[in-house]
C-alpha cells in the first residue's frame, strides 16, 4: 500500500513537472505548431533562428546574464557581512529585523515595485540601469541573508579562536576559516540570487521600461506576437540555466543547507 502510493505520488510529479517542459521542448523545435499536436511532424530550428537574428531579442538575453551578475555579485559583497553579523553579534532587534527580509515576499510584489517606482521617479532613477539592479537585489535579501547566516552559525566560534590564538587577526580568522566552512551555503544562495534575477519581470517591466528589456520582459511581447513559436524559445532559454544551476549546486542543497539558513535566531 505504501509503495503504491509512492508511485502514485512520483508519477504525479513526473506528470505536473516533467510533461509541461517536454511540451514546451515540442513547441520551441517544431516548424509549425498546430494544436492539439503534442509531437511535432516536422522539427526545424526555424523559431531560434528567428529569435537570434533579431537584435533586440538577443540584446535581452545578454542583458538578464549581465543584470544578473551584477546583481549576485553586489548582493555577495553587501549581505555576506550583514549575514555574519547575524550569526555571530547580539544586538536589539536583531530577530525584527531578520523577520523584515521577509516583507518583500510576504505581498505581491506589484504593490512593492510601484512603491519602489514612486521613489525612484523622486529620486531621477526610472528607466536607469542602477535602478533595475536595487530592485533585483531587494528580491535577494532573504536568500543571501538568511542562508549564509545559518552556515556562518554553523562554523564553530571555538575554531576561529583558535586561529587568532596563534596570532591571526579577524580578518584572517574569517577568510582562513569560517567563509571555507560557510561557502556551500552561499553558493546555495548565491545560485538562488542569480536566477532569481534571471527571471524577475515584474521589476524590471515598472522601474526599467523602456530602456531596458530583458529575457521575462521580452517575453511578455513574443507571447503575445508569436505565442506557440518564439515564446517557447524564449521560455527555453530561461528554464536552461536553471536546470544546469541547480544540479551543479545539487549536493549543497541536499546537504539541508536551505533548511537550516531559514530558521530564525
Amino acid at each position: 500500500m505504501k509503495k503504491g502510493l509512492s508511485v502514485l505520488l512520483f508519477a504525479t510529479f513526473i506528470l505536473f513537472f516533467f510533461v509541461p517542459l517536454i511540451y514546451l521542448a515540442m513547441m520551441g523545435f517544431t516548424y509549425d505548431y498546430r494544436h492539439p499536436m503534442f509531437i511535432p511532424d516536422r522539427w526545424s530550428l526555424r523559431w531560434w533562428h528567428f529569435v537570434f537574428a533579431r537584435r533586440d531579442l538577443v540584446q535581452a538575453v545578454g542583458l538578464s546574464f549581465f543584470i544578473a551578475t551584477i546583481t549576485t555579485g553586489l548582493s555577495l559583497i553587501i549581505c555576506i557581512p550583514a549575514a555574519y553579523a547575524f550569526a555571530r553579534i547580539k544586538f536589539p532587534f536583531k530577530r525584527m529585523f531578520l523577520f523584515s527580509f521577509l516583507l518583500t515576499n510576504a505581498f505581491p510584489r506589484v504593490g512593492i515595485f510601484i512603491s519602489i517606482a514612486v521613489m525612484f521617479f523622486r529620486m531621477g532613477i526610472m528607466g536607469t540601469f542602477w535602478g533595475v539592479i536595487m530592485v533585483h537585489m531587494i528580491n535577494s535579501l532573504l536568500f543571501m541573508v538568511w542562508i549564509p547566516a545559518g552556515s556562518f552559525r554553523s562554523v564553530k566560534k571555538q575554531q576561529e579562536e583558535a586561529v587568532r590564538d596563534v596570532g591571526a587577526g579577524p580578518l584572517r580568522a574569517f577568510f582562513a576559516v569560517t567563509l571555507p566552512q560557510a561557502r556551500p551555503g552561499i553558493i546555495v544562495a548565491s545560485v538562488f540570487t542569480f536566477l532569481g534575477s534571471l527571471e524577475e519581470a515584474q521589476g524590471t517591466l515598472i522601474v526599467g521600461m523602456p530602456n531596458y528589456r530583458t529575457i521575462p520582459v521580452q517575453l511578455y511581447g513574443a507571447i503575445q506576437e508569436f505565442p506557440t513559436t518564439a515564446g517557447p524559445v524564449y521560455a527555453i532559454l530561461l528554464v536552461i540555466p536553471t536546470i544546469v544551476l541547480m544540479f551543479l549546486a545539487n549536493k549543497f542543497v541536499k546537504g539541508g543547507i536551505v533548511a537550516s539558513g531559514m530558521q530564525m535566531k
